[in-house]
Formats: structure tokens, C-alpha cells, sequence
């Protein structure tokens, strides 16, 4: 994964897409896309779901979206015991 995406506030977003099956359309099926990718407008996921609808079969019945930032400011975490960094 990019350091450069991530300091541009790039998280890692996952989404899980629940989609028709084609030829039984009342059977749901599960995928999983996952991509570095800026919230909250998800525009890498929007392009892919774009995609979806234009050239595969399945139908989206729903998306549901996982994001978490990489990049985090130090923190140093000590159960039960006091803790002061200079």
C-alpha cells in the first residue's frame, strides 16, 4: 500500500456487495472488493460499481462500506499503569 495515497487521507475501504445471481435472481450472493479509496465520496468504489452495472449480469441489491484510516498518530497504550513520554 501506497504512503503517498495514505498521507493524501486515502483509508482502506472495504465494501461488501450483495448482488442478485443472474440466472436465479431470488438467490443473493456475496462479493468482497477491497481498495484504497477517500471517504467519504468512495470515488475508486463508485467507479467500480459503475462498472457492475455496465457489464456484469447480477443485479446490486445492497453496499455496505468498512473504511478505516492507516496512518495514525503514535499512541502507546499501557493496561493499569501510568505512562508519560517526554
Amino acid at each position: 500500500m501506497s504512503l503517498a495515497l495514505q498521507l493524501k487521507d486515502y483509508r482502506l475501504t472495504t465494501a461488501e456487495i450483495l448482488y442478485h445471481l443472474p440466472d436465479h435472481p431470488r438467490i443473493l450472493q456475496t462479493f468482497v472488493w477491497q481498495e484504497l479509496d477517500i471517504a467519504p465520496r468512495y470515488p475508486r468504489l463508485q467507479k467500480f460499481l459503475d462498472f457492475w452495472h455496465r457489464e456484469l449480469d447480477g443485479a446490486v441489491h445492497s453496499v455496505r462500506i468498512a473504511s478505516a484510516g492507516l496512518v495514525k498518530p503514535p499512541s502507546v497504550r499501557v493496561p493499569g499503569a501510568y505512562l508519560q513520554l517526554h
